[in-house]
């Protein structure tokens, strides 16, 4: 048997803590001395400690953790708990994670305001191209709604071509519409050298040219996109163009590695803005 604090320290929680869950109800010592009100717990007692600890670190309320601890929950049922409460703490850490970055993004436009883009920008033809294709709807066009519907059909779509027998031509290719329900119709695409058939998991569709382009290289994931794609905006304004519609997204470089290593081109159709101005 352990006085609290033995108990305290093999358990890794304060003495404070262990005095609160007595008082709570939750884990009682196993003796207390009548005449000094000293605590005493068995190391038995350290089992129903952890489940305390764990459920109280993945979120759960005390009272909860109460419920669950005296309900007799089994060693397996308590696992499959944890881990699905793990498993919805990863979601949200991740999608903090994107908010972060997204924030971080917003904060380098902010720190950049002023300044022209480094990358040079090129007006061009972008020519036709046909692809096989897989997709998807965004919610927005913002990097957190599309990046989490765009490589889930990279996945598929590579995964498809590979079984059809083709081998991509060329660099992948994302494309982007207005959806009907305000959302942003997601295309994930890839050159093929094909002609389309029965059976195929995908669609082949030959992609128009783009007759006139402001074009600049994004360097680095596409979830920290926002600096390139503003300051290909400022570009075009400032050099009396006027956007025509959603870029295009060539991806030069993609192979697995250090996403620093990526290279995306952005390739946004547009027109001079008088003949916008006449029409």
């Amino acid at each position: 048997m352990f006085n609290i604090g033995d108990f305290a320290r093999h358990g890794r929680v304060s003495v404070r803590m262990l005095r609160h869950y007595d008082t709570l109800g939750l884990l009682r010592p196993a003796r207390v001395d009548p005449a000094s009100g000293y605590r005493f717990y068995d190391a038995a007692q350290l089992s129903r400690l952890n489940r305390i600890v764990a459920l109280k670190e993945l979120g759960f309320t005390l009272e909860q953790v109460r419920a669950i601890v005296d309900d007799t929950v089994s060693a397996e049922q308590l696992r499959g708990m944890l881990r699905l409460r793990q498993a919805e703490l990863a979601d949200r850490i991740a999608a903090d994670l994107a908010r972060l970055r997204q924030v971080e993004a917003r904060l380098l436009i902010i720190e950049g305001e002023g300044a022209m883009p480094t990358a040079e920008v090129q007006i061009k033809r972008i020519p036709g191209v046909r692809v096989a294709e897989l997709t998807g709807t965004a919610a927005g066009f913002e990097p957190d709604s599309i990046g989490p519907v765009i490589q889930p059909l990279y996945t598929d779509l590579l995964a498809a071509v590979e079984r059809a027998g083709l081998t991509p031509a060329g660099p992948a290719i994302a494309y982007y519409e207005d959806a009907a329900d305000g959302g942003v119709l997601v295309h994930a695409a890839v050159p093929v050298n094909a002609e389309p058939a029965a059976g195929q998991d995908f669609t082949i569709v030959d992609l128009p040219p783009i007759e006139q382009a402001a074009t600049i290289v994004h360097e680095g994931p596409m979830d920290g996109v926002m600096p390139t794609v503003q300051a290909l905006a400022h570009w075009i304004d400032a050099n009396g163009y006027r956007s025509t519609g959603y870029n295009r997204e060539y991806y030069l470089n993609y192979a697995h590695g250090d996403p620093a290593t990526w290279a995306t081109e952005l390739q946004e159709p547009v027109e001079p803005a008088r003949e916008h101005a006449g029409a």
